[in-house]
């Protein structure tokens, strides 16, 4: 990676407010679903920050506990403008990451990756030496990062079937093996299974320690 000419990246997270995030972890988690998701973005945000390539990154979101969390953390928060969608929020971050560091790449990631290891992320960011890259998720079909050169517009396309409509777009896919925790997503039961089996970060492993003990019984109701 030293021999790699590469720009320092702003990233762009996008977290819905958690009072209606990730509703397809309600059935297994009906009392910490909203946690949870804080937790992901949480443990997302620090990682990025962790990387040596990352300069900046901007979340974008209405949810005040999130906006404290990640400030916290290092990150800088934007509202969602125009509130109308996830790659209108994403247009609006990146809109504000080009006019504060035009040097810099940008790229939107995903807010739910609990897993997420810096050193994957690194080698993701080195390996966008295309004007526009992204990584497709572990299921095949989504998209969990989409990278854009300095003064090359994001142009995201999230939503179902992301993956083809990134590549169609004119986006390169990124390659590489060994970045599982960049493309572990986590929208089901299932998905967050895996990521812990990868290794999740401190505040997703705090929220998952309230599930055990509500399943065990010694945090009362459970989960």
């Amino acid at each position: 990676m030293a021999d790699l000419q590469v720009a320092p990246w702003t990233l762009v997270i996008p977290v819905k407010r958690t009072a209606i995030a990730k509703s397809r972890l309600a059935p297994a988690y009906p009392q910490h679903r909203p946690e949870l998701a804080r937790a992901f973005a949480v443990d997302t945000t620090a990682a990025a920050l962790a990387s040596p390539l990352v300069r900046a990154v901007l979340v974008v979101t209405d949810d005040p506990l999130v906006a404290a969390d990640v400030t916290a953390a290092g990150a800088l928060v934007v509202p969602d403008l125009p509130a109308t969608g996830l790659n209108e929020a994403l247009l609006h971050g990146a809109t504000v990451a080009a006019a504060e560091s035009p040097a810099h790449g940008v790229a939107a990631l995903s807010a739910d990756l609990p897993a997420l290891r810096p050193a994957e992320l690194t080698a993701v960011l080195a390996a966008c030496t295309a004007p526009r890259s992204f990584v497709i998720d572990l299921p095949g079909t989504g998209t969990t990062l989409l990278a854009a050169a300095p003064g090359v517009p994001l142009d995201p396309r999230f939503g179902v079937g992301s993956a083809l409509a990134h590549q169609a777009s004119g986006a390169a896919p990124i390659e590489l093996t060994g970045i599982e925790s960049v493309r572990r997503d986590v929208d089901t039961a299932a998905d967050l299974a895996h990521a812990v089996q990868l290794g999740v970060g401190p505040a997703t492993a705090d929220v998952m320690s309230l599930v055990l003990g509500a399943a065990t019984g010694t945090e009362g109701l459970a989960c």
